[in-house]
């Protein structure tokens, strides 16, 4: 079976085309499950698509059995559905567009002139063209995103098709101008680089400027253009690569890169979603200041956004396995790491554990031990009840239990962001998993680990941080071998873009990974 999303969706079975149903909305629900690849909510499908009639889950329950005939055949059956999740099953299917990004990311420089021409006509069609305004706003910034990635993908083969040592000196020019209309950034980079390498003696006839080595014009990861500002922050997600990977006990974790350079990881915490913190006042502008100088790479914690939910271990011990297998996925060998909040204590053990692979380590708002550890009898009785509530009202449409943690964890934000927030926490994770999150960060403890802590280490924490004390981000500096400690002026556990304390701290941290070659 073929499923085609560049121009209009097709489905095509043993090369005859399926008819699709006649509502759009049918049709935006299936390119959703195809172009996501990965199980979604009923409660969240119906949000994207029914928000306007009595019943929603009748209207997804109606496009499912159209859709199911469609994509099921007599002997598999592709729709998967339970009372809480909805999936398409798509092993063994050719889909255009991940294809066509699966070839780009194995091994682009290797693919023939026939190979990429071939990519460029496909790429050259609108993704899911017909598709807008099937879904809420949310669906649209989807789509928006889905087509800005294989604009991204188009605009990098033709940069290799106008570069190619094969191409003839009669394609090469169409090539150029095709790249240079889509890219002109990217063009004069090209150029620039060229003639930054006293490459000057031959002209290419495609430049008209001086050519330059294949390895000076190796494509960057991500284009760093527009990465400030937080529009800047919506169109860095739509040249982000999302990936899949599977630790040993079977969790499928979400990471994504974005942005060129040396490489950076960021360990996963709590409350984060990557397609939608490019849009927040909290994560964006942060990752797309550290996108315009080098590679981010980031992931979903297991239990919490794209990630999986569904988890039989969620604990230190897992948090730890995901980020080992995020950086042995993308066979990371030396990089600084990333650690935000309980971040902070996997990326110290993970730094113990793995001394050759860590060269620095950056943390914000850490803590070496959980609440259950050290917190006074009142302070534990005090989350107990916050758990409690936790799981009886995260999901619910009050905002209210949600709004807890939002005033611990920016104190001093305004009513916006706030409300950003406590909509962003709720479809970030399920309940039953904000609850359990509570309980494995109140057992974390690397106390003993501290001192084995053998790289350059930078440690940040908001004097008067109303979720986790100053006195343990204090603990943290004090206990790892040289570590610098950098207090900083807000109230804000998650500093948010605006205060000056955000800016003292990314500075701090450019300064640091300066210093330490990092």
């Amino acid at each position: 079976m073929e499923i085609l999303l560049l121009g209009e969706l097709r489905v095509v079975r043993q090369g005859s085309e399926i008819p699709l149903p006649a509502s759009r909305k049918a049709r935006g629900l299936l390119a959703y499950l195809v172009a996501t690849g990965r199980p979604h909510r009923r409660e969240r499908l119906c949000e994207l698509f029914w928000d306007m009639p009595d019943d929603p889950k009748a209207a997804l329950r109606w496009s499912l059995s159209k859709l199911r005939k469609v994509v099921d055949g007599p002997d598999r059956i592709r729709i998967i559905a339970d009372r809480e999740r909805v999936t398409l099953d798509t092993a063994g299917a050719r889909i255009d567009i991940r294809d066509a990004h699966k070839q780009l990311h194995q091994d682009a420089e290797a693919l023939t002139v026939p190979e990429l021409e071939n990519l460029a006509r496909q790429l050259d069609a609108v993704l899911l063209d017909g598709l807008d305004g099937v879904g809420d706003e949310a669906f649209d910034c989807w789509l928006a995103a889905e087509r800005e990635d294989a604009r991204a993908a188009r605009v990098r083969v033709l940069r290799l098709l106008a570069t190619h040592p094969n191409m003839t000196s009669v394609s090469a020019p169409k090539w150029m101008r095709l790249w240079r209309v889509a890219d002109p950034e990217g063009v004069a980079a090209f150029e620039q680089s060229a003639i930054g390498h006293g490459q000057g003696a031959e002209l290419c006839p495609s430049l008209g400027k001086a050519s330059a080595p294949r390895a000076v014009s190796k494509p960057a990861l991500m284009t760093d253009a527009g990465l400030s500002t937080r529009s800047g922050g919506a169109r860095a997600l739509r040249v982000q690569r999302i990936g899949f990977c599977e630790v040993p006990d079977g969790t499928k974790i979400a990471y994504a890169t974005v942005g060129s350079g040396r490489p950076l990881l960021k360990a996963a915490n709590w409350l984060t979603h990557l397609e939608f913190d490019w849009t927040s006042p909290i994560w964006g502008e942060c990752f797309a200041e550290i996108a315009r100088t080098r590679t981010l790479i980031r992931y979903d914690e297991r239990g919490c956004g794209l990630s999986d939910w569904e988890v039989k271990d969620l604990n230190f011990r897992a948090f730890v396995e995901d980020l080992e297998t995020v950086a042995d996925t993308l066979t990371l060998e030396r990089v600084p790491l990333l650690g935000i909040s309980q971040g902070a204590a996997v990326c110290i053990e993970y730094a113990v554990r793995h001394p050759e692979r860590v060269s620095g380590l950056i943390l914000i708002g850490g803590y070496a031990a959980g609440w259950r550890h050290i917190a006074s009898p009142e302070e534990q009785a005090r989350r107990e009840a916050v758990r409690t509530l936790t799981e009886l009202g995260w999901g619910t449409d009050n905002p209210a239990y949600r709004h807890i943690f939002s005033q611990t964890f920016m104190p001093d934000a305004g009513p916006d962001e706030l409300a950003w927030f406590d909509e962003f926490q709720r479809v970030t994770t399920s309940p039953r998993n904000a609850a359990r999150f509570q309980d494995a960060f109140g057992e974390i403890d690397v106390r003993d680990r501290l001192g084995l802590v053998s790289v350059p280490t930078i440690v940040l924490h908001s004097k008067d941080d109303q979720r986790i004390p100053l006195e343990q981000g204090r603990a943290l500096a004090s206990g790892i071998p040289g570590a610098r400690f950098v207090p900083l002026e807000s109230r804000n556990h998650v500093l948010v873009d605006y205060e000056p304390a955000w800016r003292t701290c990314m500075d701090a941290v450019q300064s640091f990974m300066a210093e330490n070659n990092l």
